[in-house]
């Protein structure tokens, strides 16, 4: 233990420069799940980006505890013309970063940026007829149709987040990266103390304005800000990350695996709590451009191969407080939640038989490429789990696992095999990204379309029963369009659900004032 802790102390000291240790008593320091590669908040749907966005921009509308969306940015808004005349109305006296004024041209641009990255984005785009701002202060969309979601489309807190930032900003190339990182959010972003792989640096904007009134709760509310600096430090070994956090040189861990878990546990001064109830849910993404999974009939065969429990385990351990199955393609507990056609989930598994299924469904023993991250605990497992599925049945399995980013990148290859392509990969999303098929990348049917995922699925139905559903009256409506979905995805296979799971977090109880969701810095204050 006294080497895990020397090399905490040496990694914390390499990594932060004398500026950060001469403030440490005003400084929160944070171990994130991964490695921050990506800065620009409208370009990657990871979530360590998506955190690293809420401190440094701010969004129109903020989501609480109960999915509903106020005015975050926003002194408020109203509609007109039976819903078709949406006008936003910015707050009094917000600034950017760089000293300038926060204009509703500003977050016009930031919306159109966004709605060419997030599928929810894209949906309110397609909504609309007219996104303007006709004074310094409002927003307005004209609609070809009532979208009662879109308070819910720029509060989201779905991944890649709905960030406004400067007109100059926003108008980068929405395939490219934002030059600078600025926003009005409740920090700014240190760029000269950016360390790429280990060292982000994060200061309060003094220049932040609150909004007034209400709770602050996941993103709505108050963001008020206690800490001076915030520094996150990547520790890639998880003993080294436990031995920081246990010694006081750390204090919060984002995501602790489970065989770490119990020794945090026994040590008061510290908590470990679970604090999104929605969980993470995992699937297996097929390359519906490439064989053997451009094959339905393949796609179908094999979902009778996952045992979603097996896979669940190999995250969570055997506890069943810890994870949940069957899942289907909606995130459980949730009002979108159904259990209809998950009959390839549940009862014993026949490997024989699916070996036989895939071969009568066309499969020739054609090479097949599985990625998985190994940044991250559970992506790393279920790449682990799915190899050893997929050799069960008799896919001759090539099985890469790598770095994370290098994964994010490779995926993006439509070449064949071959030619550097990709067969599968692994994944995980917050429950919160399958809650509906608003935001749910892995139910798009659009094929190649800039807005697709990859792995390209092309499903002209699952996109007319999503379409569908946003024009949706009531929620018995909804639920039954979300029922027919389901239904579709196990014909179509755009992917396959393993499993919802529940990670904690874990925090010095020095500290206090920890939002639920997902990691927030506002509002955590020393004990």
């Amino acid at each position: 233990m006294r080497r895990r802790s020397f090399l905490a102390a040496s990694v914390a000291a390499l990594a932060l420069p004398a500026a950060v240790r001469a403030q440490a008593k005003n400084t929160l320091r944070f171990i994130p799940e991964q490695d921050l590669a990506t800065l620009d908040p409208h370009i990657s749907t990871v979530y360590v980006t998506r955190n690293h966005a809420y401190m440094v921009f701010d969004t129109l509308f903020g989501q609480d505890a109960a999915f509903n969306y106020t005015p975050q940015m926003l002194a408020g808004s109203v509609t007109e013309n039976d819903g078709r005349l949406w006008k936003l109305t910015l707050r009094d006296g917000l600034v950017w970063h760089d000293g300038t004024p926060v204009l509703a041209r500003d977050c016009v641009a930031s919306i159109n940026r966004w709605g060419k990255r997030a599928a929810l984005g894209d949906a309110l785009i397609a909504a609309t007829d007219e996104l303007s701002a006709p004074d310094d202060r409002t927003i307005q969309f004209r609609l070809k149709k009532p979208f009662a979601l879109l308070p819910y489309a720029l509060g989201t807190s779905q991944s890649p987040m709905p960030a406004m930032m400067p007109e100059r900003l926003a108008n980068t190339d929405p395939f490219k990266p934002i030059p600078e990182i600025i926003g009005s959010g409740p920090f700014t972003f240190v760029a000269a103390e950016r360390v790429a792989g280990a060292h982000n640096v994060y200061a309060k904007f003094d220049k932040y304005q609150p909004r007034e009134g209400g709770a602050s709760e996941w993103t709505s509310g108050p963001k008020i800000v206690h800490y001076d600096r915030v520094v996150w430090t990547t520790i890639p070994d998880p003993a080294t990350a436990a031995a920081a956090l246990q010694n006081d040189e750390q204090d919060w861990w984002e995501f602790p695996p489970i065989d770490l878990q119990p020794l945090l546990r026994k040590n008061a001064a510290i908590k470990v709590v679970i604090l999104d109830p929605n969980g993470g849910v995992t699937v297996m993404r097929p390359n519906h451009l490439q064989p053997p999974f451009n094959k339905p009939e393949i796609r179908r065969a094999f979902l009778w191969a996952i045992d979603q429990v097996a896979f669940m385990q190999s995250i969570v351990g055997d506890n069943p407080d810890a994870y949940y199955t069957p899942l289907g393609f909606f995130c459980p507990h949730t009002p979108m939640y159904t259990d209809v056609g998950l009959e390839p989930f549940t009862g014993p598994r026949d490997y024989d038989k699916v070996k036989e299924s895939l071969k009568r469904a066309g499969y020739a023993g054609e090479r097949v490429v599985l990625l998985a991250g190994v940044n991250i605990v559970e992506m790393h497992a279920t790449g682990d789990m799915m190899a050893d599925t997929m050799k069960k049945v008799g896919f001759n399995v090539d099985y890469q696992p790598m770095d994370g980013a290098a994964m994010l990148a490779r995926r993006q290859k439509k070449d064949p095999i071959d030619h550097g392509g990709w067969s599968a990969f692994t994944t995980g999303w917050a429950g919160t990204n399958q809650l509906d098929p608003a935001a749910h990348f892995g139910l798009r049917g659009n094929g190649d379309s800039p807005s697709s995922w990859p792995g390209w699925c092309v499903s002209p139905e699952l996109e007319r029963l999503r379409n569908a559903w946003f024009d949706s009256t009531s929620l018995a409506a909804a639920r039954d369009i979300c029922r027919q979905i389901q239904l579709q995805a196990m014909q179509d296979v755009p992917c396959i659900p393993l499993g919802q799971f529940h990670e904690p977090t874990a925090y010095r109880a020095s500290i206090t004032g920890v939002n639920n969701g997902f990691a927030t810095f506002w509002n955590v204050r020393p004990a």
